[in-house]
């Protein structure tokens, strides 16, 4: 535009200032102006007017429409004195048009058109009437004519090749500035056709699809769309084309890691509108629409890393919450058992006797030792979970130590109407582990087995070696777990819900504890259950022995009276180890 304006006003000034600075010396030489002359000489006047209109308003159009009116009336003025349609003068109504081409505007050149025409029109029936007298022919003014119209003639020329330079010069900017913006920028600009398919990609596209871009032309970039997602990917384009409005979608493309080699799926944001030639809505197609992809591959992990910071939140706010149930529960019961019974050994007004006071005093006993073994519990899962239990490794057979435990809990048993099974290979080897640790695994275990077999079940426990691995299992006849709460075991304050829905006693950090011991043994728990048919749980640990040992002497079945009375039966089993 600032080109146009200069074509129109530089032309325009320096022609009428440089006629009126001539005129004192065309005056000497000519002597008094005839009448023509003077309505010549005063239209040098007029494109002044019209540029500094041009300058105070800024309307371009008018100011080309008032140019070419002036020029017009001009020409008509001198053809009426100069002898009509036939003078030299009528041929300037063609410049007129000519000069209002370089408006570049339509309108503009139409009207010129038109002042032309009539004022030839008017010419013409002027003359046939007979209204118009031959004028004499001015030999200086011809010449004038001439030259003025070869001089404007040559400047019209002249700022038709400046439009056009200035025209060619815009254009290789604008380019210029396209390309650096396309290639530069990391986002993908396609433009899809008929189904989905590429007529046109951007440079960035190389770098997000891995292949040259010319491969990604018709239903490149449709075949690399994950097959869930085609469906909606063409649902989208087809969507924008037909409504017209803005669409977005998040889907998935392979990208190749090179040599052709296609790789793994990344996430892609589409956000594709129809596309549109001209603006308003000119040279819109049916069905082409434009669409700018980008990598959202870096949003989409931190999403499921947020997902998954706010899944372990809830999980947490849940555990808490069972928690605070759990140990209120836990808590309460004992403590109820250990002040009521307490009162009454304090009140003198109670009589008691000496052997309830001594049944008072056990029960009393027993509440507290459960209190410890809940408190003990808590700081175990606690340090486990925090990294700082520390194990007191040692060398030791654990046959002794199994059926140690199994001692420890064959009352609970005997009382639970429940047998128990042992099934402990001979030559087991020495294992280096913590046997605090070891032993309270156990203990778990068999208490858990114990817990959940009704009466008259049967509760196994075993233990062989398995190459450089202690196996020991611990199988029950009980209620069995549901699949859905199998795969929730070892979590912290989770309980299994048992047959009916029934609570069971306990803070559910059993197999938690069992699990992060287990764990610190570089070892694994393998939990198998069917609902109603019972339980198993496997722990495999390292035996970790290092050169050649000595088999050691086999753990001879414990046969004491005791045991015998609790009915714990043992059922050795012969393999090498």
């Amino acid at each position: 535009m600032a080109a146009r304006y200069r074509v129109f006003i530089m032309p325009r000034l320096m022609g009428s200032l440089a006629a009126l600075a001539s005129l004192p010396v065309y005056l000497l030489l000519r002597g008094v102006p005839s009448e023509i002359e003077i309505v010549a000489f005063c239209w040098l006047v007029t494109p002044l007017l019209v540029v500094y209109y041009l300058v105070r308003t800024g309307r371009y159009e008018t100011a080309n429409v008032l140019s070419s009116l002036s020029l017009t009336a001009l020409v008509f003025l001198v053809a009426v004195f100069a002898g009509g349609i036939g003078s030299f003068a009528a041929t300037w109504l063609v410049v007129a048009p000519l000069e209002a081409a370089l408006s570049g505007s339509r309108r503009v050149v139409l009207m010129s058109a038109a002042f032309s025409t009539a004022a030839a029109l008017l010419l013409f029936v002027l003359g046939t009437a007979g209204y118009l007298r031959p004028a004499e022919m001015h030999e200086a003014l011809a010449a004038f004519a001439i030259v003025s119209a070869l001089l404007y003639a040559a400047g019209l020329t002249l700022g038709a090749v400046t439009l056009v330079h200035a025209g060619a010069l815009l254009l290789g900017a604008e380019e210029s500035r396209y390309q650096f913006l396309v290639r530069n920028m990391t986002d993908v600009i396609v433009r899809y056709g008929r189904g989905g398919s590429v007529t046109f990609a951007s440079p960035a596209a190389e770098t997000l699809f891995g292949i040259p871009i010319n491969e990604l032309s018709g239903d490149g970039v449709f075949g690399r769309v994950h097959v869930a997602d085609r469906p909606a990917f063409l649902a989208t384009l087809a969507d924008a084309a037909r409504s017209g409005e803005v669409r977005s979608l998040e889907f998935r493309i392979q990208r190749n890691v090179g040599a052709r080699r296609p790789g793994q799926f990344v996430w892609i944001e589409m956000r594709c509108r129809p596309f549109e030639c001209q603006p308003g809505g000119r040279g819109k197609t049916d069905h082409d629409v434009v669409a700018v992809l980008r990598d959202i591959s870096e949003r989409k992990t931190q999403e499921d890393a947020l997902d998954a910071a706010r899944l372990e939140f809830e999980q947490a706010s849940a555990a808490k919450s069972r928690f605070i149930a759990t140990i209120g529960h836990e808590l309460r019961t004992p403590l109820n058992a250990i002040i009521g019974f307490s009162e009454m050994l304090t009140n003198s007004v109670l009589k008691i006797s000496g052997s309830d006071q001594v049944e008072y005093a056990k029960l009393i006993n027993g509440s507290g030792r459960h209190l410890l073994s809940v408190v003990n519990g808590m700081l175990d899962a606690s340090k486990i979970k925090a990294g700082h239990f520390e194990l007191a490794l040692e060398r030791f057979v654990p046959a002794p130590t199994i059926e140690n435990c199994i001692d420890l809990l064959a009352l609970q048993a005997r009382e639970g109407g429940i047998e128990l099974r042992v099934r402990v290979a001979q030559n087991l080897p020495e294992i280096t582990a913590d046997k605090r640790a070891f032993s309270q695994i156990l203990i778990n275990l068999i208490s858990n087995a114990i817990k959940f077999t009704p009466r008259g079940g049967c509760v196994t426990i075993g233990a062989s070696c398995d190459g450089p691995s202690l196996v020991v299992t611990v199988e029950d006849t009980g209620v069995g777990i549901e699949q859905d709460d199998l795969a929730r075991l070892g979590e912290a304050f989770f309980q299994a819900r048992a047959r009916h829905d029934c609570r069971t006693d306990g803070l559910g950090l059993g197999l938690s504890i069992v699990k992060g011991l287990v764990k610190l043994h570089d070892g694994e728990v393998d939990i198998r259950s069917r609902v109603g048919e019972g339980t198993r749980v496997s722990i495999r640990l390292p035996v970790r022995q290092e050169g050649d040992r000595t088999p050691i002497e086999p753990v001879k079945p414990v046969t004491e009276s005791y045991r015998d009375h609790l009915g714990v039966s043992n059922e050795w089993v012969r393999k090498s180890a």
